[in-house]
């Protein structure tokens, strides 16, 4: 029997960052959040992501960056941020529109900054192929909101 919760998009939104699939399991489509779920794992034990992020948490982010499989790794945002904006959009009300742009510019700006991470140091620090990305975030998800707030103010009314 499948459960069947009725999440808010904060709930969908949270279950989705803990593990791609989680809030498409939650809410009864099964199919989609047992495929989100395995292309998680595909990802992440194929880019050595775990490793990268432990050694990252330990400070130790020039090891993170020499175990990481970046062919790999580049597919994560992308999976990443679909499976929250469809964990988002099924519990969103219908009359909201263009919701996918802070979830589509997060996903291009934590692609672009897991490519320079290899090359760029702030404040003298290297934050390395976990935690720039993860910064990458903030400007995405602003961006996002920025290119929908206009888009809202000048094409949709």
């Amino acid at each position: 029997m499948a459960i069947k919760k009725k999440l808010t998009k904060l709930e969908a939104v949270m279950w989705s960052i803990a593990l791609p699939g989680f809030a498409q399991l939650l809410t009864g489509n099964l199919i989609k959040g047992i495929f989100f779920v395995i292309l998680e794992f595909l990802v992440n034990v194929n880019s050595n992501f775990n490793k990268g992020i432990m050694y990252s948490f330990l400070g130790e982010t020039e090891k993170a960056m020499y175990v990481l499989d970046y062919q790999w790794l580049m597919f994560y945002p992308c999976l990443y941020m679909f499976a929250m904006w469809d964990a988002y959009r099924s519990v969103m009300p219908e009359d909201e529109k263009i919701t996918f742009l802070p979830f589509v510019f997060s996903a291009y700006f934590v692609t672009v900054g897991l490519m320079i991470s290899p090359k760029v140091k702030l404040f003298g620090l290297f934050p390395g192929p976990v935690f720039l990305p993860m910064l990458f975030v903030i400007p995405g998800v602003l961006t996002g909101f920025l290119v929908r707030s206009l888009l809202l103010k000048f094409y949709y009314n």
